[in-house]
């Protein structure tokens, strides 16, 4: 199966600019040059997009009529997000109509074609309309506060660019246009996401529980409930030869310890191959689980010995979050969809004397994002949990780190938690778990305060790098709340 259950859906952004139609016969040659500042945004999008979006472009709207039927235009080819070129003064009766029918977030583009004017040249023309073309071209902040009154009087959300024509003369801006491509990207990921439910809460763990209509309300995407026993039951037809090609992964991909028995290595990889059948036969592109399995010792087995296939799944991009956590579940796909990774994991203790916080957890781990090879350990008992067998020891890789948070609030609004700090070199406990050495510029003491004053749950997502402006941009996008610590 493809990396995610996701990856047959392209994001499209739709791509228009304006102008006014009665300029073209008094300034000649002005609506040429205008369309080729829009070739070259619509070049640029492309490239900021890696090759991983399509763009629909409806070229220069100048027209009232026009821009209905840019509206339509759009709302058919079914587009993500549009950027919305100012390419020189128009009236907003041509920006309107195409943003009230496409009814998909915009982004106004207020890029100036050069630095600055040429004021010494310009100003030695002795030809009047010539000078008013030559400004008209310069033109693209004009209009921008008149669209703004619109869109704000339409009860239309925007957001506003503004910068130069070409990333060669301002990388910043097109990086953040990069930035809101991605999140666009990310936010089809989610719309199109088939969450695997197996199984049930961990008792008494309330801080996870959720109400999954609003998470479907807030991301989108479909919930498919899985029970244990399509699980067991797939595990019952893996054949020998698939077991030994599952343990010989393994051994390619882990750093498996000496001690790890072979009749568990077995169990693992029996569980591995079915679970990727169950995957691929329900199109998942992320799941979150827990279960006793006690009283069924087909269920158990099942349950005991799924961490290292769970931890294959994470790494190419469909994340398991273990004691059923479907808000952080979610918080791992969205790392993940924006390449950085996203393991589970919750703080375990601080320490005071390297001014890090400790964190991890028990079960599946990233192994794309780890620190060196992921270590499989035997465990005698599962802390907390049913069974005994394999589990995964790792570090995640040392450097900027991003962690994520989908908090649930009292008045049932979803919003993001965020941070931004650094997993660094130290000692660690070597207990089978994932985990890290977490160190956060406000300090180990500040982060904790201030991270538990927004009533997160205790679990969140961990990714590689610096994202927190890509997740605000995917916030917004959403229509809900980012709020960052550090």
């Amino acid at each position: 199966m493809d990396k995610s259950a996701t990856a047959s859906f392209r994001t499209k952004i739709g791509l228009f600019g304006i102008g006014l139609d009665a300029y073209w016969p008094q300034f000649a040659g002005l609506k040429q040059r205008l369309e080729g500042y829009l070739a070259r945004v619509h070049k640029a999008l492309a490239a900021a997009g890696r090759g991983e979006v399509d763009i629909v472009d409806l070229g220069l709207i100048d027209t009232p009529e026009k821009a209905m039927q840019a509206g339509h235009d759009f709302r058919t080819a079914d587009v993500d997000l549009i950027f919305l070129h100012v390419t020189t003064y128009a009236l907003s009766s041509t920006v309107l109509p195409v943003v009230q029918r496409a009814k998909v977030p915009v982004i106004i583009l207020n890029l100036s074609p050069e630095p600055a004017i040429d004021y010494a040249n310009f100003n030695r023309s002795t030809d009047r309309t010539q000078m008013t073309g030559e400004w008209l071209a310069y033109c693209s902040a004009c209009p921008v506060p008149e669209i703004s009154n619109v869109f704000n009087r339409a009860r239309i959300q925007f957001h506003q660019i503004t910068g130069l024509l070409t990333p060669e003369d301002d990388p910043v801006t097109w990086g953040e246009i990069g930035e809101w491509i991605d999140a666009a990207r990310v936010l089809g990921v989610m719309s199109h996401n088939r969450l695997g439910l197996m199984g049930h809460y961990y008792g008494g763990m309330l801080d996870i529980y959720t109400d999954t209509t609003r998470q479907l309300a807030t991301f989108g995407g479909h919930i498919e409930i899985v029970e244990v026993e399509e699980l067991a039951a797939r595990r019952r037809s893996v054949s020998e030869q698939e077991t030994r090609e599952r343990v010989e992964r393994f051994i390619e991909l882990f750093d498996v310890e000496v001690d790890c028995p072979s009749e568990e290595l077995g169990r693992a990889a029996r569980t591995s191959v079915a679970l990727d059948r169950l995957v691929s036969d329900k199109n998942l592109g992320s799941l979150a689980y827990y279960h006793l399995g006690t009283g069924s010792p087909e269920n158990e087995e099942a349950i005991a010995s799924i961490i290292l296939g769970n931890s294959l799944l994470t790494a190419r991009g469909i994340p398991v979050a273990g004691e059923y956590e479907v808000k952080n579940v979610q918080a791992m796909k969205i790392l993940d969809a924006f390449g950085v990774g996203g393991s589970f994991t919750e703080y375990y203790a601080m320490d005071f004397v390297d001014d890090v916080v400790l964190m991890g957890h028990d079960g599946p781990g990233h192994i794309a994002i780890s620190q060196g090879k992921t270590k499989v350990r035997p465990l005698c008992v599962y802390h907390g949990k049913v069974g005994r067998g394999l589990s995964v020891e790792m570090s995640v890789r040392h450097g900027p780190v991003t962690l994520l948070s989908v908090v649930e609030h009292h008045d049932g609004t979803v919003k993001f938690l965020v941070a931004q700090g650094e997993s660094c070199a130290g000692p660690i406990l070597e207990i089978g778990n994932t985990n890290s050495r977490y160190r956060f510029p406000i300090g180990a003491r500040a982060f904790v305060d201030g991270w538990n004053q927004h009533g997160p749950a205790h679990h969140c997502a961990v990714g590689v790098g610096h994202i927190a402006e890509k997740l605000k941009k995917l916030a917004r996008l959403l229509n809900i709340d980012c709020l960052t610590v550090c």
